[in-house]
């Protein structure tokens, strides 16, 4: 759990993950958990682990298997500073406007992290109409306030400068509650599985991307430099069995396991990997789970269609309150995660 907190804690939005990027280099080189590691020009981090085959082993052809976990999150680049010294965002990854009224934010700039608060323009309650009340504003309308004068602010903080929220990483229950689950929950299921590893006769290509909230956009360039045979997508989906929401809007169930995204909005998963891997979880008694995501997509869209084509399947971590600051995992599904991971590339 330290590694995941950590993790989440590490503002990184799109086209800013050099802080992430940073953390988990820094780890996987310590642990030397790879014979090559490297940057390629998006920006995305390549570990290569070459196979480490048992003494009887029988000879056979090298498979070559790309993972991919996304390591940027949601979040806003500076816009502007108006003539009061407040700032005006940009979002790059989708956000509920209803989740982000008096929120805490840290502005991250050159010369260190600010703290400040995001509201929306507009009236507070006492002196708000009735109409007033009902609106909710586009995620543009909201601004940040550092507390400082705009003489102050300007000497600090820069256009284009990321914006993160600012929330705590907590145990609640059996669960994690902390912001950017989605997807450092991915990158963290990775690094664990490839530290639970002993013996595979695979090549693994674990790549942790950049962009991905803003159109899978790291993901693809790694993919025609790794060309794979086979590619895991590791990343998080919707779990709303929550009060309010339909049984069969539900996607997924907290504490059944890790998910086979069977299909998304972006990609159909291999099914004869679905099946593989639902093969092992029985043989292991692993917890695992099938999720059909109607909206929404993640990196192995782009790696499936690659070159002439890669036999790609998604895992995912069940999330509630997904793209908030209060996003919710059950820790079951996260041991199952790394666990069946690691367990179907000890296999290949």
């Amino acid at each position: 759990m330290k590694l995941l907190q950590t993790l989440t804690q590490t503002p990184s939005v799109p086209g800013r993950e050099d802080r992430i990027r940073k953390v988990i280099q820094d780890y996987v080189v310590e642990k030397q958990l790879f014979d090559e590691v490297s940057v390629d020009a998006m920006g995305s981090l390549i570990g290569i682990r070459r196979a480490r085959r048992k003494p009887d082993a029988a000879a056979s052809k090298t498979v070559r298997v790309m993972l991919a976990a996304h390591m940027d999150q949601i979040g806003f680049l500076v816009r502007h500073i108006d003539e009061h010294g407040y700032l005006r965002i940009n979002p790059v990854g989708g956000f509920d406007a209803r989740n982000l009224f008096a929120r805490k934010v840290r502005v991250c700039t050159s010369s260190g992290d600010l703290p400040g608060i995001m509201n929306a323009s507009g009236k507070p309650i006492h002196i708000a109409s009735e109409l007033d009340k009902k609106k909710i504003p586009e995620v543009t309308e909201f601004f940040i306030d550092l507390g400082l004068t705009a003489e102050q602010v300007r000497s600090k903080v820069l256009i284009g400068d990321m914006v993160v929220l600012d929330g705590p990483f907590e145990i609640v229950g059996d669960s994690v509650v902390s912001q950017c689950l989605d997807n450092r929950l991915g990158c963290w299921a990775q690094i664990r599985a490839i530290e639970n590893l002993t013996s595979h006769n695979c090549d693994i290509y674990a790549v942790w991307t950049v962009q991905e909230e803003v159109g899978l956009r790291g993901a693809q360039p790694a993919a025609f430099g790794i060309e794979p045979d086979v590619a895991v997508a590791c990343d998080t989906t919707l779990c709303c069995k929550t009060p309010g929401i339909p049984e069969e809007d539900r996607v997924s169930v907290a504490g059944d396991g890790v998910c086979l995204h069977v299909m998304d909005g972006s990609m159909i998963s291999d099914i004869g990997l679905v099946e593989d891997f639902e093969k092992i979880a029985r043989a292991r008694n692993i917890k695992c789970q099938r999720a059909v995501l109607p909206r929404g997509g993640q990196d192995g869209a782009v790696i499936q269609r690659s070159r002439s084509g890669v036999r790609t399947i998604a895992l995912a971590c069940p999330v509630k309150y997904i793209h908030t600051v209060t996003e919710m995992s059950h820790k079951d599904d996260l041991e199952s995660y790394h666990t069946l991971l690691s367990a179907w590339l000890e296999t290949l």
